[in-house]
């Protein structure tokens, strides 16, 4: 029985099963809102990108400096959604996802004082603390708001949505920087928090889960991210790799305590009850090499159009688009087919694209055109629009439903690992001279490979039969 159908009697003393999704009218409302909160993490985190070479001349820091700005964003956004994740659990999703999106638009203001690169720095951390907020609960909220048997389609719909305003993102910032300064770039994600904060009313609202947070575990959990990927960064930043390999390893170590303090506790922050079933663990693998790949060559396409092709800020931002552009086409027709094809074999498919694809980028010609660019980051980014969202669809779907959140902070989490490694590797690439050439699309090949091995690995019978937890009728909270 889905929410738009009537109310059966029930005998005496019997329960109402709880709705399976929100009832038509209020579930548009909702959707549009869910739809204005990804825009927002999704375009702040995109803008950036167009903008560091002028951010870096303007504050005059060095190429490989300025990219701190989107590894700080990413590295506190992997730090704090996990523990988010089980906060909002505990206080409340809606309560959880507007008040991310409120600390986000009061710090995105900030940007405008921003005369250095470590007050942009701070400000940066404190838009990511609001933007964790509401990406650690998204995922939940989507699959409290459609029916289960549209959890594909819904999340479809969120993929045109990120695609979308992936694509608007340096086409934006291209625009921004030719009448405004930078820090109008960062501005331009405000629109879209208010209007998401205003249709706010409309989320669902699933009662919160009785149980105590994890303080400690959320601590540890935030400490093993931060110390591991903040020493890798510091290892490309810093003078002394002795200091940063010890961060590192101190980070594993915290891990390897936090991991098995996990496994003995009923509701973990980190998900190792749902990373011991393959298809998730393979899934999350995938997602990972997939996202690294596709940061690396993001991240280093501006400065190699820039600096080796001559292109203007502008003309970078029209040369990247159009590989959003194409998942705004591929990614609803997956969300389908990851109902009726198994996501292994889409998975397969996507990434031989793109490494195909990506083989081409760093072999374009010496003096390409805006054509010679374009039609080759749409191929790419069609393989990827067709490996991510059935990927996302098969963590989310194999959760019991009391996981959502939990499920969802993973699919976001090894995003932004994915991302925030691949940042990392492009500042290091850029600090030994070769991040604005063939190398980042030629490493982004080799991710995608591991990538297509990950999904096509879940088409064997021992993975294919995990499948099953996808249709676990669980209960879901009860809705407000």
């Amino acid at each position: 029985m889905t929410a738009a159908d009537p109310i059966r009697r029930l005998a005496p003393g019997a329960h109402a099963p709880a709705p399976d999704g929100l009832p038509v009218p209020r579930r548009f409302a909702a959707v549009a809102a869910l739809c204005f909160g990804t825009a927002l993490v999704i375009i702040d985190g995109g803008v950036a990108n167009v903008a560091l070479p002028t951010i870096a001349r303007d504050l005059h820091v060095d190429s490989s400096a300025v990219v701190a700005i989107v590894t700080v964003y990413q590295l506190m956004l992997v730090m704090l959604l996990l523990p988010f994740a089980g906060l909002g659990e505990r206080i409340g999703l809606k309560r959880m996802y507007q008040l991310g999106q409120l600390i986000f638009t009061v710090a995105t203001l900030l940007c405008f004082f921003a005369k250095s690169l470590p007050f942009l720095l701070v400000v940066r951390t404190a838009q990511a603390v609001g933007a964790a907020g509401a990406l650690a609960v998204a995922s939940a909220l989507i699959r409290q708001t459609y029916p289960s048997a549209q959890l594909g389609r819904g999340l479809g719909i969120n993929s045109v949505v990120v695609s979308s305003s992936a694509a608007a993102a340096p086409t934006i910032g291209g625009l921004v920087l030719a009448v405004a300064p930078w820090p109008w770039v960062f501005a331009s994600a405000i629109p879209f928090a208010l209007a998401s904060l205003l249709l706010g009313r409309a989320l669902p609202d699933p009662a919160p889960r009785d149980r105590r947070f994890d303080v400690l575990g959320a601590v540890m959990c935030a400490a093993m991210f931060g110390l591991v990927i903040g020493g890798a960064e510091s290892a490309v930043h810093g003078d002394s790799p002795v200091v940063s390999a010890a961060i590192v390893l101190l980070g594993l170590a915290v891990g390897r305590v936090y991991v098995r303090r996990e496994r003995v506790t009923a509701d973990p922050i980190l998900p190792v009850d749902l990373l011991a079933r393959p298809v998730i663990a393979l899934s999350t693998l995938g997602g990972f090499t997939a996202f690294v790949a596709s940061m690396t060559l993001l991240l280093s396409t501006p400065f190699r159009l820039t600096h080796e092709y001559g292109f203007t800020a502008a003309a970078v931002g029209a040369a990247i688009a159009p590989w959003p552009l194409t998942n705004m086409i591929v990614a609803p027709l997956t969300g389908w087919l990851s109902d009726r094809v198994p996501a292994g074999l889409l998975g397969g498919i996507g990434m031989a694209i793109s490494t195909v694809a990506l083989v081409l980028i760093a072999l374009m010609p010496a003096d390409p055109s805006y054509v010679d660019v374009a039609w080759r980051m749409a191929l790419c980014g069609s393989g990827f629009g067709t490996f991510l969202p059935p990927n996302a669809r098969l963590i989310i779907g194999s959760a019991p439903r009391a996981r959502a959140a939990a499920a969802g902070g993973l699919v976001s989490t090894v995003r932004l690992v994915g991302q925030t490694t691949g940042a990392t590797l492009v500042a290091a690439l850029l600090a030994m001279g070769v991040g604005s050439g063939a190398v980042p699309p030629l490493v982004s090949a080799g991710l995608a490979l591991v990538a297509g091995a990950c999904s096509l690995a879940r088409l064997r019978p021992s993975v294919r039969d995990a499948r099953g937890s996808e249709a676990e009728a669980v209960q879901p909270a009860p809705v407000r």
